[in-house]
């Protein structure tokens, strides 16, 4: 019985993870006084906005009483421990990253990467630490929706998903693409060991979310209009993800939202 309550905890959380910050691309931290929406706001569209102002209170609850007070939790733990964590989450990512990276023809990017993934996954130990940083092999994120993105795919109109976050049809067509093509999560099936995809995806976002949890509140305490602040910089987080530009004058994209793992 505890197993089963247990996994049901492992489901729940996944839910959450699944399209909560971009990846570290997107994930930023600018004050709440630069937040700008006008420009954004005028290019979002949004017809299912009373339906998504719902959802988005019920996901807004949730990460008040469920992530947000784990995330405190694991804020505490010791920061190499966090480091660990954090760098094995995204080694595993990579794969896909170096798979978005080449269907949108960034060949050096891509070879980067797979470099990348190899030297973390030998020298740093499955990912545990990040030495292939120090050889110059920076982390880069792309994902599906980006690519979808690259090839002309519009956005489509923005949706609020429940427990998943915002999102558009776009780019939840790319989380689907995501967690039917992720060359981890198969192994683990094919191995039996299917428990691990919940784990992965439930860690990962505590592990994301810890580290917004400032900003996140700052946000959500001073907005005048919390889902609005939240739609507008979704989108900006996201066009400059799209665009592979700075994104550090951006604002923090709360929760409720996270790449697939």
């Amino acid at each position: 019985m505890k197993h089963k309550k247990f996994t049901l905890i492992l489901i729940f959380l996944t839910l959450f993870s699944l399209n909560l910050f971009g990846a570290a691309s997107d994930q930023v931290s600018a004050e709440p006084d630069d937040y700008q929406t006008s420009q954004v706001e005028d290019e979002i569209y949004d017809p299912l906005e009373p339906i998504n102002r719902a959802i988005f209170s019920f996901n807004n609850v949730a990460d008040k009483i469920v992530l947000e007070p784990i995330a405190k939790g694991y804020k505490k733990l010791p920061s190499p421990l966090q480091s660990g964590i954090s760098n094995f989450l995204s080694n595993l990512r990579t794969p896909l990253v170096v798979v978005n990276q080449l269907l949108q023809g960034q060949g050096k990017n891509s070879v980067e990467s797979t470099g990348r993934f190899l030297v973390n996954s030998t020298l740093g130990v499955f990912g545990l630490f990040d030495v292939a940083d120090r050889f110059g092999l920076e982390e880069k994120e792309e994902d599906f929706g980006q690519t979808l993105a690259t090839w002309g795919v519009g956005d489509g109109f923005f949706v609020v998903l429940p427990l998943f976050g915002p999102s558009n049809l776009r780019d939840t067509t790319g989380m689907v693409m995501t967690m039917v093509t992720d060359p981890m999560n198969a192994y683990f099936v094919s191995e039996g060991e299917a428990w691990i995809v919940p784990m992965r995806t439930a860690v990962n976002a505590v592990d994301q979310r810890s580290k917004i949890i400032d900003e996140v509140n700052a946000l959500r305490d001073n907005s005048v209009d919390y889902y609005a602040a939240v739609r507008s910089s979704y989108y900006q987080n996201r066009n400059a993800a799209i665009n592979n530009i700075d994104d550090s004058e951006l604002t923090p994209l709360p929760l409720i939202s996270i790449e697939f793992e």
